[in-house]
This record gives structure tokens, sequence and C-alpha cells, in this order.
């Protein structure tokens, strides 16, 4: 059976509990910090000695707030896409063998949303944080431009105070 120990410095590790004749043993199969990726159990069910249930250690990373992350990266992938949707040239023998490689793969259709944000699949964090900040300075620049807001003024009500009822009492 696997399971997972939170470890010093936020890194987790998937280990497997068996018998021995000396009683039972742990052993690790796999050590990481950050998200549980596919690699990472793919990594672990290498080295486990029994069959491991991966969907049962998602479920249970879930439940212990351990950051998931089950769709591959495909780093190679969004890093080309990137190039293409900046125009950076590509050899025309390549983009063949691309076409050939990529016709017996399934294909789905493109979500509208994500065919709007396409341009966004391959871009750095810092690049994202850069569009993050020139959006939040263009709405500082709107909200600055427009006249100020025109507000009810303030109703003064009347002051309670308990200084006259001692006296009256």
């Amino acid at each position: 059976m696997a399971y997972f120990v939170n470890r010093p410095g936020g890194r987790i590790e998937i280990r497997e509990s068996r018998s021995t004749e000396r009683g039972p043993r742990s052993r690790q199969l796999a050590r990481f910090s950050g998200a549980l990726t596919p690699a990472i159990l793919a990594r672990a069910a290498r080295r486990a000695t029994r069959p491991l249930d991966a969907a049962a250690l998602v479920r249970r990373a879930r439940v212990l707030g351990i950051p998931v992350d089950v769709q591959p990266v495909e780093t190679e992938a969004r890093a080309l896409l990137a190039r293409l949707r900046r125009d950076d040239p590509i050899d025309p023998v390549m983009a063949e063998l691309l076409r050939r490689a990529l016709d017996p793969v399934a294909k789905a259709p493109v979500p509208e949303p994500l065919a709007e944000v396409s341009e966004w699949i391959g871009a750095t964090p810092s690049e994202r944080g850069a569009a993050l900040r020139e959006l939040l300075d263009l709405f500082g620049r709107i909200v600055e431009s427009r006249p100020s807001r025109r507000s009810r003024p303030r109703q003064v009500f009347p002051r309670f105070s308990s200084a006259g009822t001692a006296m009256a009492s």
C-alpha cells in the first residue's frame, strides 16, 4: 500500500509499506516538492513492488491538500506553439515532419475559451506577470481619468449622552 509522508522543507514522499520477517518496513518510491505530476506517479509505479493505484493516490493527495497536476506538462509542445505564435521561422522540412507525425494523433475540437487565449500557452511566468502589471496599470489610469463620484452628504444623527441620565435618576 502506498501513502504520503511530509518531510521538512516542503518535500513529500510516496512510500510503500511491506511485511518482512522482522516486521513492517517502509520504502521510498518517489520524493517531490510542489505538485504531484504523472511523471512522479510513473516513477513511483516503476519502483513499487506491488501494483500502484495512481487514482487512489491522487484522491488522497487532494484530501491532504497536496497540489495535483494530472495533465502532462508537454513543455516541448508548448514551446513550439509559442515559437509559432511569435512567427519565428521554422524549417519547412521540419514542419512537414511535424504534420506527418501529428496526423495519426487523436484530434479533439478546441474549446472556444482555449482558442481565445492560445497565445498564452507558451508564455513564461515573467511574460504573464508583465502583462498583468500592464493591465493593472491601465486599470489605474482609467480610474484616475474618471471624474470623482458624487457621494451623498453624510447625515449627522444626534449624539446620545449618558451624562444627563445620571442626574435624572
